[in-house]
């Protein structure tokens, strides 16, 4: 009986999930005291389903209660993508920012 060499097979296998990306762990903005006197940015982040509609209610809303308070609405460009300009904007002239992002 002759004994034969077996061939040594690689067989190479995929992960289909891919590689997450590194995620490094960011501090959140200290909190402020109070809104009054303050500038709050209520951005429409464009996701759909109704976010711009309940931004113009809390425009609204702040405009008949808390007056002292100044809203500047800014609108996303596209969603899921970054907007370098509003993001800008938001650092530069918002004490304190609420996003959208849809119901």
């Amino acid at each position: 009986m002759a004994v034969t060499a077996r061939t040594a097979q690689r067989l190479v296998v995929h992960d289909p999930r891919g590689y997450p990306p590194k995620v490094e762990g960011k501090t959140l903005a200290p909190p402020l005291t109070s809104l009054e006197g303050k500038t709050l940015y209520l951005v429409d982040g464009k996701f759909g389903n109704g976010a711009d509609r309940f931004i113009d209610q809390l425009e609204a809303w702040f405009a008949e209660h808390m007056p002292s308070v100044r809203t500047r609405v800014i609108h996303w460009r596209e969603p899921f993508a970054d907007d370098p300009e509003a993001s800008r904007e938001i650092q530069q002239g918002a004490d304190a920012a609420v996003f959208g992002v849809g119901i």
